[in-house]
């Protein structure tokens, strides 16, 4: 069972990434339930996510060049609040 994220992180994240990709699909999904007690959980209940986002700034970009537009975007929460990210990233029509 995944969670659709509705605390302030996951806000976070995904006006970060409507901000910087223009997404025509985004979902922001909090994992961190399945990760309770274990390393990198650090007691808030948002610290693992996985994101699922389409965009047009995708075309043509390979699945790594994409992963970086993402974890750019995020970089400073990579760092300091999101212990482990999960990144499906797709143009539209894939």
């Amino acid at each position: 069972m995944t969670d659709t994220a509705t605390g302030p992180l996951a806000e976070i994240i995904a006006a970060r990434l409507n901000d910087q990709l223009a997404p025509s699909q985004l979902e922001v999904i909090n994992d961190s339930h399945h990760h309770a007690g274990h390393m990198g959980d650090d007691g808030t209940g948002e610290s693992h996510f996985t994101v699922v986002v389409e965009s047009e700034r995708f075309v043509g970009l390979n699945r790594v060049a994409r992963q970086r537009l993402v974890n750019h975007a995020l970089a400073d929460l990579l760092s300091s609040r999101i212990h482990a990210l999960a990144i499906r990233a797709r143009a539209p029509g894939e």
